[in-house]
């Protein structure tokens, strides 16, 4: 749902304006890690290279190995909300999601998407691979919406 489909290369992204934050991670699993320092390029500079279509409502993030997650615009639209590249200060390593992840640190960490290749902006909302496989469709974890069942 974007008027023009639009393509990014890694030099696009590196020449957006990045910030550093501090966020606390919840896993579904039942692990949270405290004080995650995180580089990227925040949702909205990112979103404003896009023309979104009026009845965008939601994104479906597209991974390596055909994990997909969904996610509601209006859950994206937070200041904390990111296109990560670092943490801790280093590139990405593979088991952090290299070489770029979304960064959704008010959801549990299943919806911060490792590996990711591309966004699918919907006028709906629909379930991603791990939602499909019984994950919450929200995935708060103040309100521990783990599963779906």
């Amino acid at each position: 749902q974007v008027k023009a489909e639009k393509r990014f290369t890694w030099e696009d992204l590196m020449a957006l304006p990045a910030r550093t934050q501090t966020v606390d991670i919840h896993c579904v699993t039942r692990w949270s890690k405290l004080d995650t320092t995180w580089t990227g390029v925040p949702w909205r500079v990112f979103l404003e290279q896009i023309e979104l279509a009026a009845d965008a409502t939601h994104v479906m993030v597209h991974c390596d190995g055909g994990y997909t997650t969904n996610v509601a615009l209006e859950v994206l639209d937070d200041e904390d909300t990111m296109l990560a590249y670092l943490y801790n200060g280093q590139p990405l390593t593979p088991e952090h999601g290299y070489p770029l992840r979304l960064l959704v640190p008010k959801k549990y960490f299943w919806k911060s998407a490792k590996w990711l290749r591309g966004l699918e902006f919907m006028a709906g909302d629909r379930p991603g691979f791990w939602e499909r496989y019984g994950y919450h469709m929200e995935g708060d974890p103040w309100r521990e919406e783990r599963f779906s069942w």
